[in-house]
């Protein structure tokens, strides 16, 4: 059965999963100087949206419709060029996977778990985690992209400074954009592992990388 209790607790952002220690990509945007304002960080997280977002938001929506998770955990990997993201969606993967099986315990997640012990990318894990608590492959989905988004701007706020009404208006605006999104992934996972999306962001890929070997950070990524 739907909750949307369940929903609302899974998107929350002191649900603790992992990810408020990660940017997203707007730690060396705006150490670049891509991202300044309020209006950089809408043209930042829309094109997060439409790229990782709705990659991810696609595979946790095809997780949560019951498709093989070793199968999807692999295809997150061919779209992950960067190491270091990969690294990453394993670690958020596997900080989520104990989140979930203590609130929402599963043998899906547990034969997850112990098939990929280092962590399976997070969507993935998203996905099923989303399933244990009886969502579909629609409310994932727009959990997915809705964290694609949020990250950033929470952490823009911190990095910049920057005043939290307008980022939180930044999102608030980007509502509609979501929702399309959150429909394309969901439609597409209705296709199987082959029709997923593997939408790009290369200079997120690049920057990723060198944000790695920074000596000083204030995120992990």
């Amino acid at each position: 059965m739907t909750t949307r209790a369940a929903l609302l607790i899974l998107a929350d952002g002191r649900f603790p999963a992992g990810g408020h220690a990660h940017s997203g990509g707007a730690e060396p945007a705006v150490k670049a100087g891509h991202i300044r304002d309020a209006r950089d960080l809408a043209d930042f997280c829309l094109g997060r949206l439409h790229t990782t977002g709705l990659t991810a938001a696609a595979l946790a929506a095809a997780a949560a419709r019951g498709l093989d998770p070793l199968a999807l955990d692999e295809a997150a990997d061919a779209r992950t060029p960067s190491p270091a993201l990969r690294t990453v969606a394993r670690k958020l993967g596997r900080q989520l996977m104990r989140a979930a099986r203590a609130t929402w315990p599963s043998p899906e997640l547990d034969a997850l778990a112990a098939a990929r012990p280092r962590g399976a990318h997070q969507p993935v894990v998203l996905g099923l985690t989303a399933r244990a608590a009886g969502l579909g492959p629609e409310d994932v989905a727009h959990c997915a992209a809705y964290e694609s988004v949020s990250g950033p701007a929470t952490a823009v706020v911190r990095l910049l400074s920057l005043d939290p009404f307008e980022a939180t208006a930044v999102l608030a605006r980007l509502a509609p954009a979501l929702d399309r999104v959150a429909e394309q992934a969901a439609a597409a996972a209705r296709k199987g592992v082959g029709a997923l999306p593997a939408a790009s962001a290369p200079l997120l890929d690049i920057t990723a990388e060198a944000h790695a070997a920074w000596p000083v950070r204030l995120f992990a990524s």
